[in-house]
């Protein structure tokens, strides 16, 4: 019997004024003539970015719920060229610490999913080492908070180029290049528009990179392919993981609107993804990826809690009676 357990992104509709991701642009920061004084009003947002992650934490565990996606915006310009020699992690030790903590008293799997720009087949040498960059600062995020980094950031492949299959292999061939520490916190996840589950597939089996399977975007560039023919695959990509498998679930905006979010998950399509791959695994991690944010995750609840064929072990776990 497989357990189910939701999770949702970054943010709440419920808890105000508790945005993790408040920022100050490069411009802002060099118009303010003092460097040192500019740098403490970064390490101030950071603070709050970091006190309202932990805010969301304790939101999430009061509410049942243990899996939760961290922003990437926690930390203003950390990545920035001009501000290379800040170390920004020394400052902000504490508050990174009191987050890894809760997570691991309260037994919640928490994670990244780094910005689109983040590509690991970018034939641009610049563009590739920016993005090796953008991965330091999660796995240093994640180190500080002791949280062991391994399969805690998710990527989509990267650029189609003009030539997938090229695209592909120069994927496989940069990441020989990537540090092994920030390849073992590598996950892998289809996108809508260009790399299918297959494509996925494909290098997560030669590289042995666990697949996030997003059936929202698959929906979206399917190519006409079945997903229930490629389960076990996922399923095998994810046996040298400590961690459940991992999945994304969002519904289409609209029919016009299609490979955008919707405000909420659309239940029938969620339980009819729950009953086919019922059974075949332990344990499956779902994280929501919609508008509304926890709400959606409470709504989806709702609703599984009324269906006769769902035993909820919390607001947030469940399994399915087959």
């Amino acid at each position: 019997m497989t357990k189910f357990r939701l999770g949702y992104v970054a943010m709440s509709v419920h808890v105000q004024n508790a945005s993790p991701s408040q920022t100050m642009t490069y411009r802002q920061f060099s118009a303010l003539q003092d460097r040192e004084a500019a740098i403490r009003k970064l390490e101030r947002i950071a603070e709050s970015n970091l006190e309202n992650t932990l805010r969301l934490l304790k939101h999430s565990a009061a509410s049942g719920i243990t899996f939760f996606r961290m922003s990437s915006r926690l930390i203003p310009l950390a990545t920035h060229e001009e501000l290379s020699d800040w170390n920004y992690i020394q400052p902000l030790k504490e508050h990174l610490t009191a987050i890894g903590q809760f997570a691991t008293e309260k037994d919640m799997r928490i994670d990244f999913h780094p910005d689109h720009f983040v590509v690991l087949n970018s034939p641009d040498q610049h563009n590739f080492k920016f993005s090796l960059l953008v991965l330091k600062y999660h796995y240093r995020l994640l180190h500080a908070m002791g949280i062991d980094p391994t399969h805690r950031c998710v990527l989509h492949l990267g650029g189609g180029y003009q030539n997938k299959e090229k695209a592909l292999e120069q994927f496989i061939e940069n990441w020989a290049y990537v540090p092994s520490g920030i390849q073992k916190m590598v996950m892998l996840e289809n996108d809508d528009k260009i790399f299918t589950m297959e494509d996925c597939l494909y290098v997560c089996e030669k590289l042995n990179i666990p697949f996030i399977f997003d059936l929202h975007h698959h929906m979206a560039n399917h190519v006409e392919s079945d997903w229930t023919k490629q389960w076990e695959r996922v399923i095998q990509t994810w046996e040298h993981s400590s961690l459940p498998i991992k999945m994304h679930i969002s519904s289409p905006k609209s029919s016009k609107d299609f490979k955008s979010h919707a405000d909420l998950v659309d239940y029938n399509m969620f339980k009819t993804f729950v009953e086919y791959v019922s059974g075949s695994t332990n344990q499956i991690d779902c994280m929501i990826e919609a508008k509304q944010k926890d709400e959606a995750l409470f709504t989806l609840s709702r609703q599984l809690e009324e269906d006769p064929e769902i035993v909820m072990s919390t607001p947030s776990t469940f399994t399915i009676s087959k």
